[in-house]
């Protein structure tokens, strides 16, 4: 444990949430780079290094081995969000480094997202706002009948973590039935469980996505999943963009393959396939499932947190799996 914390040196690469740079600037002495490239420092600011706080969504780069290869006598990585596919937590498993994250504080939030998400895709609620707003209620007329209802629909959410959980928890007050995929069965949960996506596709109308980013969830959501969903079928994501082929989705919804999309997140970001911006029955948002102010301090609360607890106490508050079983150096 580390009785001074201001003897600390955590980096910050590129893009982070100014409470959480405030607080680590408070508490710790920082040092900033406007990348993720350790090239940008010298040998002995690297060698100062302890900690990283990252995000690497706004950072613009992932934070692989060889990133952490740079830093000697690094021992935490704090990273901001509830997913860290952005950070090679594999290896810094391997290498008794730290990885946290930021779950439980952004779960409600991104839940209640992925229920207007659907609301406004089945019910395409952004394009009744926009005939209102150009003048066309009162020179044509209401607003064409939505195509569909989420009144007699069946839910499949793939990815029963918290974040599924508490999504499937408020779908129910609708009345909705609600199965689930996952790799194991959650135990517990009363929802059916399809050992297979394509087999939840095919029992289900209402596919949610919250499943995580990585190699092994890398495009799970193809064109054979899209058409098991069939034409009554609605896509929605709210996890990772690089689970979907987005070209097959596009696809999909060009040829009514499915019905209608709903998307939060992309493969890209901020990049958006211009086939998909050019789907009328795709509803698009620009990553904003926790994009309140009150989630966003909470998440960069627990990332500065994790940090003080590391090194004032030797444990962390969200250790990421891989990394659960890393003691201080």
């Amino acid at each position: 444990m580390t009785t001074n914390l201001k003897s600390v040196t955590i980096l910050i690469p590129g893009g982070m949430h100014e409470r959480s740079v405030a607080r680590i600037g408070d508490t710790f002495t920082m040092l900033r780079t406007k990348s993720i490239d350790a090239n940008k420092l010298s040998t002995s600011e690297r060698e100062a290094v302890r900690g990283i706080a990252v995000s690497p969504a706004i950072a613009g780069g992932r934070v692989a081995g060889d990133y952490l290869e740079a830093f000697p006598n690094l021992e935490i990585v704090a990273n901001f969000g509830v997913g860290y596919d952005g950070v090679d937590a594999a290896y810094a498993g391997q290498h008794n480094i730290m990885v946290t994250n930021t779950p439980d504080v952004l779960t409600e939030e991104v839940a209640d997202t992925a229920v207007g998400l659907l609301l406004n895709t089945v019910r395409e609620l952004s394009r009744a706002e926009a005939y209102l707003r150009q003048g066309f209620w009162a020179t044509k007329g209401n607003f064409q009948l939505s195509r569909a209802s989420l009144q007699g629909r069946s839910v499949g959410i793939f990815g029963m973590g918290r974040i599924g959980q508490a999504i499937a928890r408020r779908l129910e007050a609708f009345g909705l039935p609600i199965a689930y995929h996952n790799r194991r069965k959650v135990e517990g949960l009363a929802y059916d469980h399809y050992p297979t996506l394509i087999g939840l596709a095919e029992a289900v109308d209402t596919l949610i996505s919250v499943a995580p980013g990585g190699a092994s969830t890398a495009n799970a959501v193809n064109a054979e999943v899209l058409s098991a969903l069939g034409p009554d079928g609605v896509f929605v994501n709210i996890g990772r963009g690089s689970v979907v082929d987005e070209a097959a989705l596009a696809t999909a919804l060009k040829e009514g393959t499915i019905l209608a999309a709903g998307l939060d997140v992309f493969a890209d970001e901020p990049n958006v396939p211009q086939a998909l911006m050019d789907a009328p029955n795709a509803t698009l948002l620009p990553h904003v499932g926790s994009a309140s102010v009150r989630t966003r301090n909470a998440m960069a609360d627990l990332v500065v947190d994790n940090l003080i607890s590391w090194f004032d106490e030797g444990k962390a508050l969200t250790a990421v799996p891989e990394t659960a079983g890393v003691q201080p150096k």
